[in-house]
């Protein structure tokens, strides 16, 4: 494949705190403000605590979710005082950050998040992004220890709603299992040897370094499993089976356990062989989802470089 040049870039954004709950982006937010650590050799870095009400109270939200309010509609839709707030905050990152789309945008943004679900270290990303794909393939070669995963979701920008989506490239970085409203140690130094390894590509591109090609693996979502409730009062009537409980991305068969009702019996898998991820996260009792089904994919990237 013939090599893609992109221009250097130079500013970042490290956002924390989307959800007021998920501590590893707080606190890793918070100690770069800490160390007023405003630039990283060529790169200039902007640190962004998303949802600082969320973080005060300690709670994913404070009227509705922050990710899902970077649509192209709702970040430009009229805003009033009885409007969400954080609709409004949407649009004050993307006039911080953004604005989505523009030329004035970041040239990278990394939104940091975790998940209750056993998910390890996820990039999630829409588009096929070869520079993107390119920092993930580094990490998978720097991290040997860890399993650097990538979800690729299949939405066009305009329509993407979550803050990475306003940069000119940007990814999230899901890092689990951890719960709600605690810092664990082990977590929170995965994403800052994922982060510091980042930094170390960004040097490396923008001095001048070609990055050859090679293939990647993505997960794409392919449909999303509720639990089983009950008709009448919509409760759930079941919980994660034991055998696929911490078992994301591990393959899910025709006829394997997937839950098992309050009154002990074993609900199995009946479709198609996929991989399950986001396995009983708790944040999505609320969307009515028990865990998302994807498909592997194998991604060849081309070489890339600096333009110029």
């Amino acid at each position: 494949m013939e090599s893609v040049s992109f221009p250097p870039l130079s500013r970042v954004a490290v956002c924390g705190g989307t959800h007021g709950n998920e501590m590893t982006g707080v606190y890793m937010v918070r100690h770069l403000q800490k160390e007023k650590i405003d630039k990283i050799g060529s790169v200039s870095v902007s640190t962004v605590l998303s949802n600082p009400r969320a973080v005060e109270i300690c709670r994913r939200y404070v009227e509705t979710d922050l990710n899902r309010c970077f649509t192209e509609a709702l970040l430009n839709s009229p805003v009033t005082d009885s409007s969400p707030y954080e609709l409004r905050r949407a649009q004050e990152l993307n006039a911080q950050i953004g604005p989505k789309g523009s030329k004035e945008a970041m040239d990278l943004i990394i939104d940091i998040h975790n998940t209750t679900s056993n998910m390890g270290l996820c990039f999630i990303f829409y588009s096929i992004d070869w520079f993107t794909l390119h920092i993930l393939k580094y990490l998978q070669s720097k991290m040997a220890s860890v399993e650097v995963r990538a979800i690729q979701l299949d939405i066009p920008i305009a329509e993407a709603y979550s803050l990475e989506s306003v940069g000119k490239h940007g990814f999230a970085i899901e890092a689990g299992p951890q719960p709600n409203g605690v810092v664990r140690a082990d977590i929170h130094n995965m994403v800052k040897e994922a982060v510091d390894h980042i930094f170390s590509w960004l040097q490396e591109f923008n001095s001048g370094s070609t990055f050859e090609g090679g293939e990647v693996e993505a997960y794409t979502l392919v449909k999303s499993i509720d639990y089983p409730r009950n008709p009448v009062t919509g409760e759930i009537t079941a919980a994660i089976h034991s055998q696929l409980q911490d078992n994301d991305f591990k393959l899910l068969q025709r006829g394997n356990p997937i839950f098992m009702s309050f009154s002990g019996e074993t609900v199995k898998y009946d479709d198609e062989d996929l991989y399950p991820f986001f396995v009983n996260e708790c944040a999505y009792y609320e969307k009515k989802i028990a865990f998302h089904l994807a498909r592997k994919i194998k991604l060849t990237l081309p070489p890339i470089k600096v333009t110029g």
